[in-house]
């Protein structure tokens, strides 16, 4: 994978480049769309590929969940399962587990000019849990370790331990170019000092990302 800048604009942040992968180029600034389940609602590959795009993101949560990452890996990779053959981004899944396992049905107001936003809760709603942590008795709500998150699946209610490793298996088993370091996904409303463990441990998990990553590509190379 190779990144060039093509131009930048003069005494500004922006610029324009072009992201080499495997899988194709994407000329940045790229709009990205994003296919959760590995498909575009309502598009073929080849419309969304009329249409201009260049890349799509998949969704690691729901992947995961359903129909299964070892399924895709089975079917050769998320390139051939959705028959897309440009690039892919996978997220983390990080998102996911804390908007609807956490945060799942509820609403909080930040204030009048925003109004409601979906997908946020409060610092008290989140269960703190040791390193090693029995799930076999975890409520709803997702708990948020250390190590990792446990959260039941928003489809059948199903317990899931997934950590940044974990992540990372799930992200190679779908075969994409761009893949996400598991981070936790805080609210706005948190104050400044969970905020602050949220950083600290998310930094933690990005560096345990980077290092699964690394060895999941040297088996495949050897």
């Amino acid at each position: 994978m190779n990144f060039k800048i093509e131009k930048k604009l003069r005494g500004n942040l922006g610029r324009a480049g072009i992201l080499e992968t495997s899988h194709g180029i994407i000329h940045t600034p790229a709009f990205v769309p994003v296919g959760t389940k590995a498909s575009v609602k309502a598009l073929t590959g080849e419309q969304v590929r009329y249409l201009g795009a260049e890349v799509v993101l998949g969704n690691t949560y729901h992947l995961y969940l359903q129909p299964g990452d070892e399924i895709i890996a089975k079917a050769g990779g998320l390139h051939k399962f959705m028959n897309w053959s440009g690039p892919i981004i996978t997220d983390s899944g990080g998102f996911q587990v804390f908007s609807l396992g956490v945060a799942y049905g509820k609403e909080t107001r930040l204030n009048d000019a925003v109004g409601q936003v979906s997908k946020i809760m409060k610092l008290s709603e989140i269960a703190l849990i040791p390193e090693r942590f029995d799930d076999s008795d975890a409520p709803r709500l997702a708990k948020i370790g250390q190590d990792g998150v446990s959260f039941k699946s928003h489809l059948d209610g199903s317990i899931h331990y997934i950590t940044p490793e974990k992540s990372i298996q799930i992200q190679h088993n779908l075969g994409a170019d761009i893949i996400f370091a598991f981070d936790e996904c805080t609210s706005p409303t948190e104050d400044l000092k969970y905020q602050a463990e949220a950083l600290e441990r998310t930094h933690r998990w990005a560096e345990r990302s980077l290092a699964e990553h690394k060895k999941l590509k040297k088996q495949k190379q050897s």
